[in-house]
C-alpha cells in the first residue's frame, strides 16, 4: 500500500480488476507491488503516478478525499480504462473507510444522520459498530434481514470462504477484489457490520502479503472469524439486529453535556493513519471521546498531542482537554461515543477535575474484578465479539502497587480498600504498554516504572480481552494518600499520559521511600498462552496463513494424531474433535465419474474452520474471564527497590 495515494472505494477497485483480461489479471499482483513504490506527484488534491513512458495514472478524489467513482481514476495509455496500470495503482491505494463514503446515499433500511465529525478517523477504530439500531422503543420482535440482505450476506460468505481456502499467499488482488465487490453490495443492502469486517480483512491481507511490521496474524484471523460468522448467520435469516450493525457516521443529538478530560491516547495504525484520541467522562459517568486521526502515521500521532480540538471555538488543544473540561450545547454523538463537531455544536472550556473528585473518582471505587467482569460480559454481542472487544469501549481504573517485571509485562497488585496492610491479598494483574512503537513514550515510561518495586500508582487503562488479567495503561497518577507514589508537576493536572508525557527521576520517590513488597518466585502462568489449546490455535492460524493445503498437511504426516491426542488427555475433547474435522475437511478430495479429482468445496472447509475458530475464541475468553476471578498465588520472598 502507498499511503501517499488517496483512499479508493471498494467498488472502484473491484470494477477495475473485473475489466482486466485473464492474462492481465495474472500480472496484477506483481504490478501492484511494483507501483506501490513509485513516486507520487501531488497537484492540489490530484495525485499522479508515472507507470511508464506513455502511461500516467491520475487520481482525482472527490470532496470526501476518496476516489468514489470510476471517472476519478484515469490512465493515459491506449488500453485505458481496461489497463493494468490503472488497476494496479488503485490496488496499491488504501481502501476507503465508511466515513469517506458518506457522500454515497445511505440505504433507507438504517436511518443515518450525518454528523460533522472531528476529522477523518482511523479505519480500524470502531468501524462498523455492532450496537443495535434504535427501534423507537417498540417491543415488537425484530423482523430479520430482508431478502436483499440475505443475498448480500451469502455473497460475502462465498467471497470470504474463497479467501480462506486460498490463504495469504494466494489471496492476491483478484480474490480481494471479489471480497471488496461483496462488501460494496453489503453496504448498499445496509449490512454495516459485515461490510466493516470485510474491509478489515482486506486491509489485514494486504499487510500480511506486504510483510508490514504492524501486521498481526491474530487480527486477520479475528477479522475472518467475524466476517464468516456474521455473514453465515445473516444468510440464514438470523433476526438479531446486532448482526446488521449501524452506520458508522450515525450521529444523534446529545443535548447539553459537561465532560471532564481523563487522558490522551496516541493512535498509530498499520494502514498509515496516525493521530490522537482524548477520552472524557460526563457528569453521569458516560465515556466519550474526541478524535483527530488522519493519514500520517507516527509523526502525526506525536504532532497531534497538542493539536486544536475541533469542538466549539477551537481555543482548546488536546493536552488542555485531557486535564480540563468542556461545557457542550447541541452535542452530537456517534454510537461508539465520539463527539461530533457539527455546525450547531457549541463548546466552552471549563475547569477540569482531578482523578480524586467527582465522576473521575468513581472510576477507582469499584473492585477491579467486578469492573473487568462487567466489561468482558458487555463486549460479547449475540454473535461473536467484534475484533478487539472492550478495546474499543470504556476504560477502567484501579490503584496498584508495582511488584516486578517480566519481559514486556509489569506485574502489579491491586490495592484494595483495606489499605497497605492487606495489599498482598489484592488481585495480581499484568500491565502491558498500550503501544510499543519506539517513537512514543510508552515503553520508556514502563522501564522506569518497572525499576521501582513498591511504587504505588493510580492507573487508567484498557482491558486486554486476549490476555490473562491484563491491562494496557493509558495514563498513571499518584494514589490519594501520597505514600510511595508519583510526584508530578502541577501543569500535568495530576496524571501523566503514558504515550506523550515522559516520566523522569524527579517524578518518583527516592529508593528509601519505597517499602518492601511481596514479590513472586515465578511469573504466574498465562492460561491462555500455556493451555494445550495452542495446538488448535496453531491449526486455525495455519489455515489462514497457508490456506487449505497447509491445513491438510498434518493429516498426511501423522502430526495431527499426536496433537489431538494431547488435547484429549488435557480434557479438551471438543477441541480435538474440531481439529480432526478441520484437517479432514481440508484433505477431502472428491472424484467425478471418470475418476478425476474434483475442485474442493471451499464452503465446507470454511464451515469446519469457523466452528474451530469460534470454539477457540469462546474458550479463550472463558479462560481470560477466570483469571479475573481466580485468587492470586501466595507471595514469596521480598523484592527490594532498585535505584535508577
Amino acid at each position: 500500500m502507498n499511503a501517499e495515494l488517496p483512499s479508493v472505494a471498494p467498488e472502484v477497485v473491484a470494477a477495475a480488476v473485473e475489466q482486466l483480461t485473464s492474462r492481465l489479471r495474472k500480472k496484477l499482483d506483481a504490478a501492484i507491488e511494483a507501483y506501490a513504490t513509485l513516486p507520487v506527484v501531488a497537484e492540489g488534491t490530484v495525485r499522479r503516478v508515472r507507470c511508464g513512458e506513455d502511461a500516467e495514472v491520475t487520481l482525482a478524489p472527490g470532496p470526501s478525499g476518496a476516489v468514489t467513482d470510476d471517472a476519478q481514476a484515469r490512465c493515459s495509455c491506449l488500453l485505458a480504462p481496461r489497463c493494468l496500470h490503472r488497476a494496479a495503482v488503485l490496488g496499491a491505494a488504501p481502501v476507503a473507510d465508511a466515513d469517506a463514503l458518506a457522500e454515497t446515499p445511505a440505504p433507507a433500511a438504517v436511518p443515518v444522520t450525518e454528523g460533522d465529525g472531528a476529522g477523518a478517523t482511523e479505519p480500524e477504530q470502531g468501524a462498523g459498530d455492532t450496537g443495535k439500531p434504535d427501534t423507537g422503543g417498540s417491543d415488537a420482535p425484530p423482523a430479520g434481514p430482508t431478502q436483499a440482505q440475505v443475498a448480500a450476506a451469502a455473497g460475502l460468505w462465498a467471497a470470504a470462504a474463497a479467501v480462506l481456502a486460498a490463504g495469504v499467499p494466494a489471496a492476491g488482488a483478484v480474490p480481494q477484489a471479489e471480497l471488496l465487490r461483496a462488501a460494496h453490495t453489503a453496504r448498499l443492502a445496509g449490512l454495516h457490520r459485515p461490510e466493516a469486517a470485510a474491509l478489515r480483512v482486506v486491509r489485514a491481507l494486504r499487510a500480511a502479503r506486504a510483510r508490514h511490521d504492524g501486521h498481526r496474524l491474530a487480527d486477520l484471523v479475528a477479522g475472518l472469524r467475524e466476517l464468516l460468522l456474521t455473514s453465515a448467520l445473516l444468510a440464514a435469516s438470523d433476526p438479531d439486529p446486532a448482526l446488521v450493525g449501524i452506520a458508522r457516521r450515525a450521529y444523534r443529538p446529545g443535548g447539553a453535556l459537561r465532560v471532564h478530560g481523563v487522558c490522551r491516547e496516541p493512535v498509530v495504525s498499520a494502514t498509515g493513519y496516525g493521530g490522537i484520541v482524548t477520552h472524557v467522562l460526563s457528569e453521569d459517568g458516560r465515556w466519550f471521546s474526541v478524535s483527530d486521526v488522519r493519514p500520517g502515521g507516527t509523526a502525526r500521532a506525536r504532532g497531534a498531542a497538542t493539536a486544536t480540538v475541533a469542538l466549539g471555538s477551537g481555543s482548546l488543544d488536546h493536552a488542555q482537554l485531557s486535564r480540563g473540561g468542556l461545557l457542550i450545547s447541541g452535542a452530537t454523538l456517534s454510537p461508539d461515543g465520539r463527539l461530533g463537531a457539527g455546525k450547531g455544536v457549541r463548546a466552552t472550556p471549563v475547569a477540569g477535575l482531578s482523578w480524586t473528585s467527582g465522576p473521575l473518582a468513581l472510576l477507582f471505587a469499584r473492585p477491579l474484578a467486578k469492573a473487568a467482569a462487567t466489561l468482558l460480559a458487555g463486549s460479547a454481542p449475540a454473535a461473536e465479539p467484534q475484533q478487539g472487544g472492550p478495546a474499543d469501549g470504556e476504560l477502567i481504573g484501579c490503584d496498584v502497587v508495582v511488584v516486578g517485571a517480566a519481559e514486556d509485562q509489569l506485574l502489579a497488585r491491586e490495592l484494595p480498600p483495606g489499605g497497605a496492610e492487606t495489599e498482598a491479598e489484592g488481585l495480581l494483574i499484568r500491565l502491558v504498554p498500550s503501544n510499543s512503537h519506539p517513537d512514543l513514550a510508552h515503553t520508556a515510561n514502563f522501564r522506569k516504572l518497572a525499576a521501582r518495586p513498591g511504587l504505588r500508582l493510580r492507573v487508567v487503562g484498557r482491558l486486554d480481552p486476549a490476555r490473562a488479567a491484563t491491562l494496557r495503561p493509558l495514563a498513571v497518577g499518584p494514589v490519594p494518600d501520597g505514600t510511595a507514589t508519583l510526584r508530578l508537576p502541577p501543569e500535568w493536572g495530576g496524571h501523566a499520559d503514558l504515550g506523550y508525557d515522559r516520566l523522569e527521576g524527579a517524578h518518583f520517590p527516592s529508593a528509601g521511600e519505597l517499602p518492601p513488597v511481596a514479590g513472586l518466585s515465578v511469573v504466574p502462568a498465562d492460561p491462555v498462552a500455556e493451555a494445550p489449546l495452542w495446538r488448535l490455535r496453531r491449526l486455525v492460524e495455519v489455515a489462514v496463513s497457508g490456506g487449505r493445503r497447509a491445513t491438510a498437511a498434518p493429516a498426511r504426516d501423522g502430526d495431527r494424531a499426536s496433537g489431538t491426542a494431547s488435547l484429549r488427555r488435557s480434557g479438551f475433547r471438543a477441541a480435538a474433535d474440531l481439529a480432526d474435522a478441520l484437517a479432514a475437511e481440508a484433505d477431502r478430495r472428491g472424484r467425478d465419474v471418470f475418476g478425476r479429482t474434483r475442485q474442493a468445496d471451499p464452503e465446507g472447509y470454511a464451515r469446519a474452520w469457523l466452528a474451530a475458530a469460534v470454539y477457540l475464541s469462546r474458550t479463550e475468553r472463558a479462560l481470560v474471564e477466570a483469571t479475573w476471578r481466580t485468587p492470586s498465588p501466595a507471595p514469596t520472598p521480598t523484592l527490594t527497590p532498585t535505584p535508577v
